[in-house]
């Protein structure tokens, strides 16, 4: 067995006891059904990312290999993915045209800072950062990710010309202006193309659905072009792929050039590791196994790393890939790895073939896979359960249609942020009285219609008393003050009170004195020890007394019930507490 601190450096040492015979047997056929399925969705990613077709292939070869060696997920597939080959579309494409030597060698040095920045993260523990970045924000930038692809391939897919690099609404508005001067031959093997791949989706399920749709929907251009002749039709086809193992390339590190893209490598750090974790996480839960957020961030970063040095561009854990993965049986990151060699075997093979691949149907398969981006079960959810979750996914969703996307997904995240500050800066506060119908008297609240005593407001604090919530905090107990002039005793019950800093503290202080000055006290009760450490740490527990904190509900009471006046118990015909009992009947008093 490996040592903690050489299976953290080398995590592959973790699972490696776990290969057997019945395992590699297993991984071995994953590996291959993944390299079959990358074939298309690397030629489509490439293409939906601005790059020369064989580059998305180049993406699911070294990089997925390396990924698969240094990451934490058993079942995770990385290399070319939807949302950063859109990203880096929409980002790199205003500094140079799409497909240009120039465009690609900033791609390449973007891999190689986007990997710099995810493993330097990592190495510094810094992988519970993406937690900030919600379910929301992802479910609205995806969502505005597919919308993108949508109008990306307008043009393709309906064989209008349309200058490229334009901005959503831009592209739209081109589209419907010249929508009249559509190429029906483009458009029917565009449909052939759609309608096959929804067809064998649907219907015939352990086929590659992306495969069956080009094989029919190039068949159908390629029976066009014979009748009409490619004159005619104006059916463009991808054309040959240079070669079937990546050539080694370099990143561009002068200083222009990494100021140039130093926003935008961030943005692909944000968006690559959000969409690697997530999915590691999301198959984790189904295979049992525990993620290792930092050890994610450290793989992805050295797969992005080596991609700059093999002619790939920025990559991520693939959700198609992955799932198809964990459902074919893998068993260990072997399969990932098995699928880089299998890529390029496959590749050797059908290279020929991918000439003839219409780029109408190019266009059909990203429309299928940009409808796949849309998680309409959990926008629906989000739209009926929460607005304030409604309002951050629909900003986000249109912040990505409308933003440069590295800002969308920011804005995203702070909206989400405030949101969050917003909710935890209310903290409920609810009025209890002991209930007589249990024998241990609980706390109830008074809208069970039980009886509050005439001279102690008991309430209980639900959420973090910290500089943000201290203003809320304040303003209920200042109006408590001033309509319950008569409870001058306060016992507020802190069980649910996780944190407190020093802003809070200082009120909870500022209140034990008012209520001093005005004949009463503050008592607490249930307060959590990292609270109470506060308390004490910041001097302020003097301020509150600590004779007025009780670790006990019942010794809480005990200690009012005998500061309390009597003639106004005397005034008072409910039995508040237990110690009411001791006092004489109300026809004697």
């Amino acid at each position: 067995m490996a040592s903690p601190g050489l299976q953290r450096v080398f995590p592959f040492l973790v699972w490696w006891p776990m290969v057997t015979r019945q395992t590699l047997r297993a991984d071995i056929v994953a590996g291959l059904i993944s390299a079959i399925v990358v074939l298309p969705q690397g030629v489509a990613f490439a293409t939906l990312a601005g790059m020369p077709p064989e580059y998305g292939l180049y993406c699911a070869m070294v990089p997925a290999l390396i990924a698969a060696l240094f990451s934490s997920s058993w079942h995770a597939v990385s290399g070319p993915t939807n949302a950063v080959s859109l990203f880096v579309l929409a980002t790199v494409s205003p500094l140079a045209a799409p497909g240009s030597g120039e465009y690609i060698s900033l791609v390449l040095t973007l891999s190689f800072m986007a990997g710099a920045m995810m493993l330097a993260m990592g190495v510094l523990r810094l992988g519970r950062l993406v937690n900030f970045i919600s379910h929301t924000v992802v479910v609205g930038f995806t969502a505005g990710a597919g919308t993108l692809i949508f109008a990306a391939q307008l043009s393709n897919f309906f064989g209008v010309d349309m200058p490229s690099g334009a901005s959503f609404v831009t592209t739209v508005q081109n589209f419907g202006l010249r929508l009249a001067e559509l190429n029906p031959y483009v458009l029917l093997v565009a449909v052939v193309t759609l309608l096959s791949g929804i067809v064998s989706r649907r219907y015939i399920k352990k086929a590659p659905y992306m495969i069956v749709a080009l094989v029919l929907g190039g068949a159908s251009a390629y029976a066009l072009n014979l009748w009409l002749g490619a004159e005619q039709t104006g059916i463009r086809v991808l054309g040959a792929l240079p070669g079937a193992l990546p050539r080694l390339s370099h990143p561009d590190l002068s200083a222009d050039t990494l100021k140039s893209l130093m926003g935008i490598a961030f943005g692909v750090t944000v968006l690559g590791l959000t969409e690697a974790t997530s999915i590691s996480r999301a198959i984790a839960l189904r295979s049992g196994q525990r993620i290792d957020g930092n050890q994610e961030f450290i793989g992805q970063g050295l797969a992005n790393l080596v991609a700059s040095f093999f002619s790939g561009y920025p990559t991520s854990a693939s959700f198609n890939r992955s799932g198809i993965n964990y459902e074919a049986g893998a068993r260990t990151p072997l399969a990932a790895a098995f699928s880089a060699p299998f890529l390029i075997v496959v590749l050797l093979l059908v290279a020929p073939l991918v000439a003839y691949i219409p780029i109408a149907s190019m266009a059909a398969i990203l429309f299928m896979v940009a409808w796949g981006l849309f998680d309409t079960h959990a926008m629906r959810t989000i739209l009926r359960t929460s607005r304030s979750e409604a309002l951050v996914l629909i900003f986000t969703y249109f912040a990505t249609l409308l933003m440069n996307l590295e800002m969308a997904i920011l804005t995203g995240v702070m909206l989400s942020l405030v949101v969050y500050l917003n909710r935890t800066s209310r903290p409920q506060m609810r009025t209890m009285v002991p209930d007589p119908r249990h024998a241990e008297r609980r706390f109830g609240p008074v809208a069970d219609g039980l009886a509050e005593c005439p001279q102690t407001k008991i309430l209980s604090i639900e959420g973090s008393v910290y500089f943000g919530a201290v203003d809320h905090v304040e303003s209920h107990l200042d109006t408590l003050r001033n309509v319950s002039r008569e409870q001058k005793h306060l016992l507020l019950a802190c069980r649910n009170v996780n944190f407190i800093d020093v802003a809070g503290a200082e009120a909870l202080a500022h209140e034990a004195r008012k209520r001093r000055w005005d004949g009463g006290r503050l008592y607490l009760y249930g307060l959590r020890l990292p609270v109470e450490d506060v308390l004490k740490n910041s001097g302020l527990i003097a301020e509150i007394g600590e004779e007025q904190i009780f670790r006990s509900k019942r010794e809480a009471i005990a200690t009012i019930f005998g500061r309390l006046d009597r003639s106004t118990c005397a005034r008072c015909h409910a039995r508040i507490f237990e110690e009411c009992a001791t006092l004489p009947p109300p026809e004697e008093r």
